[in-house]
């Protein structure tokens, strides 16, 4: 198998600039497979030719993700455990080359055009950054960042280097939102006032505090790599694999995990840019996680022809209360989303009352289909149109959702007392409350930085 052997760091101290350089070098010895240029390489190769594709972060939907463009090629994969979770990835591309570090991989994969990153949400920014600056087309799962910072810059980043990208949000390339966007543009419930948003999220730990019983690091993790820009803690089996979403230092909890794909259709249909107000309650939380259940409320203003709406999004078991308008045996379910009108309502593609439904004829579809989620990044790559989701759309959208989380943190900091955040749009911070203004972006572990 041509391929690089995992490159193992120290999992008990960050990782210096002397320690990457080696690891460079070291990378280099194993390196055995030819190289075959494509789009970006010296000597190109015709934009028909397959894109050179590699993915950071492989297992889970790091896998799908790269499964779903596998009709390129899949030349090398990252991640910082070469454990069960990766297995399948290694199973399905033995030929790819293998790395621990994406910094090694980057710098060794000359010929790489593109590159999928399905890592935890606290490292998503990093990686993107660095594979824009040297001029990869990146796909980065949602959320888009972990702060509000990093997706503002990312957003710019894209702009400036004019590399196609993409955030996982796959729903956004799917028929159904384009239909209820044109019912909406319609007046098939007249003008909408406010909109309720709910999850079965989280299934995960959230509520609970820092373990403090030992565990050591599994052979084949790289710790101090999983880590990153975050602060240096004792690696523990409540952090990682997959719990990590509900840590504050690691993951974007509910709203974070789901509000990309879930609001992203409210936004387009609404035409929604950021929001003027936000504010949150929520369960007990504390330092470490985040609470067990929430309710976030955005206000925006009026756009061109629509009137002022109220967003509201809950979690963790909680959703609005029933409308009597909706038949008696219409289920609101866990997850869902339901638009109010003044002539009516949607909730989740259906109208309602029956006398509105029976009495409607939806427009001819006119917003054009999509090739797919994954096909428009693909297209984008070889110079085809901007993708649905490009960081262009995604950061700002990442920004308003992850709002919702600072006034999840200011509760805290306020004792629980609800405060309503003002969002200056023109100056990109809170206005009315400074401190709030500190969870825009967070500190960066020694070694890190976008």
């Amino acid at each position: 198998m041509k391929s690089v052997d995992p490159i193992v760091s120290s999992a008990s101290e960050p990782l210096s600039r002397r320690a990457f350089l080696a690891r460079s070098a070291a990378a280099s010895a194993f390196l055995l497979a030819p190289r075959h240029g494509v789009l970006g390489a010296e000597g190109g190769e015709s934009p028909s030719e397959r894109l050179n594709i590699a993915g950071i972060g492989v297992g889970g939907k790091g896998y799908d993700d790269l499964a779903a463009v596998e009709s390129q090629n899949i030349v090398a994969m990252c991640d910082v455990h070469w454990g069960e979770a990766t297995r399948r990835a290694v199973e399905r591309w033995p030929d790819a080359r293998r790395y621990q570090d994406y910094r090694v991989m980057l710098d060794e994969e000359r010929d790489l055009d593109a590159v999928m990153i399905a890592t935890p949400d606290h490292t998503h920014a990093v990686i993107s950054m660095e594979a824009m600056r040297r001029g990869k087309h990146v796909y980065t799962e949602k959320p888009l960042t972990h702060t509000i910072r990093e997706a503002r810059i990312l957003a710019e980043t894209a702009a400036e280097q004019g590399v196609a990208t993409q955030m996982g949000n796959q729903g956004q390339a799917e028929d159904g939102p384009r239909r209820l966007r044109e019912m909406i543009w319609d007046g098939a419930i007249g003008p909408v006032r406010e909109v309720h948003v709910w999850t079965d999220r989280p299934i995960w730990p959230q509520a609970i505090d820092r373990p403090t019983d030992e565990h050591p690091v599994p052979e084949e993790l790289d710790w101090d790599l999983f880590l990153g820009p975050a602060p240096w803690r004792p690696y523990h089996p409540a952090y990682h694999p997959f719990a990590w979403r509900g840590w504050w230092d690691f993951g974007t909890g509910a709203l974070g995990d789901i509000g990309c794909h879930s609001l992203d259709p409210v936004f387009r249909a609404l035409k929604l840019g950021y929001p003027a107000t936000v504010q949150a309650a929520s369960s007990p939380i504390n330092r470490e996680t985040f609470p067990q259940s929430s309710m976030v409320t955005y206000e925006f203003p009026a756009r061109d022809e629509m009137q002022p709406v109220v967003l509201t999004w809950y979690d963790g078991g909680l959703r609005p209360p029933r409308p009597r308008e909706l038949d008696a045996d219409a289920r609101m379910g866990d997850s869902g989303t339901l638009y109010v009108g003044d002539r009516g309502m949607i909730l989740n593609g259906r109208l309602y009352p029956d006398s509105l439904r029976d009495g409607y004829e939806a427009p001819a579809p006119s917003i054009p289909p999509s090739p797919g989620h994954y096909q428009e990044w693909l297209d984008a790559c070889r110079g085809g149109p901007e993708p649905g989701s490009s960081f262009a759309w995604a950061g700002p959208l990442t920004e308003s959702v992850l709002m919702g989380n600072v006034a999840l943190r200011m509760n805290m900091r306020k004792e629980l007392d609800c405060p309503i955040l003002v969002w200056d749009a023109d100056r990109k911070e809170f206005a009315n409350l400074p401190e709030a203004n500190e969870f825009l972006h967070k500190p960066y572990r020694e070694g890190w930085a976008l």
